[in-house]
């Protein structure tokens, strides 16, 4: 499949929390976007999230044309598909019933309208065996909640997927200020998430055992090496941690005690008596402030931080 059609007009299937998030950086980036969901009021909740998102877009930079009156919504999957260059479906993670959603968008859809899923841990393999018509048009494009901030999307082909399919995802999901990853082999979960599962198995471990709090588990990640983790990644951070002598001098020092320790890690059990410890310290942590207050705390902060890091990529 060849074509460098220009991607303009995107269909969303599914307005949850994630269809919410991109179908509001797609309009930030001035695309004109058709969002799709049969569940109750699934429209006037889309144009809340957007309206609500729409000031931290506008403080990073809207691109010309953008315009929240640029969205419509139908429930009637045909119709959202009508003259879209690219979909990107975010419906649930059941494989049965992205099979089947998939094998309706094969049908209704040109060869040249990629495919993109959202999925976080189904493999693109197994969901583009309903595309039997166009497989190699389906790429997994995984973004890290929420998309329409953190800029993270990691692409995935499937078996009977395109490298000119990913390559045009790749270019689109760039265009509009994505950092996008290619991996080349499918693992559950992708990476970001593996990253994740990683640290979180040690942080449950550590406060299941009694070691320190939640909040203090928090407090050393978030300004320890969470820090630096969000200005460089873990291999970067390796080769200046070698001093002068880099990543081959870092190697040569601390493959000994690094090893040595990955041997001690723990591996909890989440048992209801575990969890419920893990969930009474969470509690003691939050203390009075709602789920809001946390996500506009959240939020503020990632905004500083992309500002910063946007600066710093510009000089």
């Amino acid at each position: 499949m060849t074509d460098t059609t220009a991607i303009r007009r995107i269909a969303v299937i599914g307005a949850g929390v994630i269809g919410a998030s991109w179908t509001a950086l797609f309009l930030a980036k001035g695309l004109q976007v058709v969002a799709t969901d049969i569940a109750p009021n699934a429209e006037a909740q889309l144009k809340e999230f957007v309206e609500s998102a729409w000031p931290s877009l506008k403080r990073l930079g809207l691109a010309p044309g953008a315009s929240q009156a640029n969205l419509t919504f139908t429930p009637v999957l045909a119709q959202a598909l009508t003259d879209v260059d690219l979909v990107q479906e975010n419906g649930p993670e059941r494989l049965e019933f992205k099979q089947e959603l998939y094998r309706q968008l094969d049908e209704l859809l040109p060869p040249r309208v990629i495919i993109a899923s959202s999925t976080s841990t189904l493999p693109m393999s197994s969901i583009q065996v309903g595309a039997v018509l166009h497989p190699e048009r389906c790429v997994v494009g995984h973004p890290f909640n929420p998309p329409h901030l953190i800029p993270l999307v990691e692409i995935v082909g499937g078996t009977k997927t395109s490298e000119e399919t990913i390559r045009r995802a790749t270019e689109f999901y760039t265009s509009i200020g994505k950092r996008a990853v290619r991996l080349h082999k499918e693992l559950q979960g992708h990476v970001a998430n593996r990253l994740q599962f990683a640290v979180a198995r040690e942080v449950y471990y550590l406060v299941a055992e009694g070691v320190l709090s939640a909040a203090d588990v928090d407090t050393a990640l978030s300004w320890g090496p969470g820090l630096r983790w969000g200005v460089m990644g873990n291999m970067m951070l390796n080769h200046l941690g070698g001093g002068p002598g880099g990543i081959e001098h870092f190697f040569h020092q601390f493959t000994g005690p690094m090893t040595a320790g990955w041997k001690d890690l723990g591996a909890p059990e989440l048992t209801p008596e575990v969890q419920k410890k893990l969930i009474d310290s969470v509690h003691a942590e939050v203390g009075s402030r709602s789920i809001e207050e946390l996500e506009a705390e959240r939020d503020e902060m990632l905004l500083g931080l992309i500002e910063l890091r946007t600066k710093g990529i510009a000089r």
